[in-house]
């Protein structure tokens, strides 16, 4: 594969389209309180109207605008209705004591925030001057002002985020059905690479690239299995290789991609899957392969290989290989954060 090098934009999609292609066809249905960082594999809609009923926005006085004609009209106090509590019908003439949240009793079309009225000590619960004259609609949040009922309030192939799982929770949605975790197989390749709480031997270096790699793929809601430190052998690195490939659905590797004679992963994954790309027209991140590894029983796994060099590898990750799970999982790539400069002239 000697050809032009690829643009940063080629790659992406045909790595976007590698992982429509092996898209997990998996479902889990879990509960929402665990749900955070799937993706969802149907949508959400209400099966009520939120609000379910016409409800106060203010602490207050319900009342018909009608019977308060101008400043200073008193009206007797017929009930107390806290939120959670279903009120009488109001009868005209009449203010009902009202808190937020509570249910607006029918009959009644406004409410007066508790700050423009005057409590009138009287029989019961006595009586109100209201000091302002509403109008109808005033402090009331209608039915299914918020959502409607069969509305979509979370859609198909979201990343469930907090935000995401509270506008489930207020529908009712106990349980969401979720695309399984991808199954991601890591390993390293070099023999220079040692571990971190090793003595360092001369001519060797830390495998720093595993640390963030794997906070990488759990971040991206993955599952992964991590292989360690494969030999720089072609038979040590196609063995990985099958090994990789069982069970997982996607093969994440760091080092070998270049062209060096110790670089055996191309002939590797040649050997053992199909390679479909190989290396980009971008610094740092050039050295990036992708193709698939064939399993045993049949069938393959997806394959990424990311350059040795920390930099370059955290790069491609984000470049190639998240929007890659992210297809897999059937959900759009969100893109990275971008800075944009705004001039502040204090």
């Amino acid at each position: 594969m000697n050809g032009p090098l690829l643009s940063l934009d080629e790659a992406i999609a045909r790595l976007v389209a590698a992982g429509r292609a092996g898209a997990l066809r998996e479902h889990d249905r879990v509960s929402t309180f665990d749900a955070l960082g799937r993706v969802l594999a149907e949508d959400v809609r209400s099966t009520l109207d939120v609000p379910p009923a016409d409800n106060s926005s203010m602490d207050g006085y319900a009342v018909r605008a009608a019977d308060v004609r101008e400043p200073g009209t008193v009206l007797h106090v017929s009930q107390r209705i806290p939120a959670g509590v279903v009120g009488r019908p109001l009868d005209p003439g009449t203010a009902a004591r009202i808190f937020t949240g509570a249910q607006v009793p029918t009959g009644a079309d406004a409410v007066v925030m508790q700050e423009q009225c005057e409590p009138v000590p009287g029989d019961g619960l006595g009586e109100v001057r209201i000091n302002s004259v509403p109008t109808a609609g005033a402090f009331v949040r209608r039915r299914g002002e918020d959502v409607q009922q069969g509305t979509t309030v979370v859609a198909r192939g979201t990343r469930l985020s907090p935000q995401s799982l509270g506008l489930a929770a207020s529908v009712g949605a106990a349980t969401l059905k979720v695309v399984c975790r991808p199954r991601v197989a890591l390993f390293s390749t070099g023999d220079e690479l040692m571990m971190p709480g090793e003595p360092l031997k001369p001519g060797a270096i830390y495998n720093s690239n595993r640390y963030p790699l794997r906070a990488l793929l759990q971040a991206a809601g993955c599952e992964f299995t991590d292989l360690g430190i494969v030999p720089d052998r072609l038979d040590a690195t196609r063995e990985a290789l099958r090994r990789a490939a069982e069970g997982h659905d996607l093969v994440i590797t760091s080092g070998g991609v270049s062209v060096g004679e110790e670089d055996h992963l191309r002939p590797a994954v040649q050997a053992e899957g199909r390679l479909d790309l190989w290396q980009l027209a971008i610094k740092p991140g050039k050295p990036l392969a992708l193709g698939a590894v064939r399993r045993g029983g049949g069938g393959e796994a997806l394959f990424v290989g990311l350059p040795g060099n920390p930099v370059s590898s955290f790069i491609t990750f984000l470049l190639a290989v998240r929007p890659l799970l992210r297809a897999m999982q059937g959900a759009a790539d969100e893109g990275l954060p971008r800075a944009v400069a705004v001039r502040a002239d204090f």
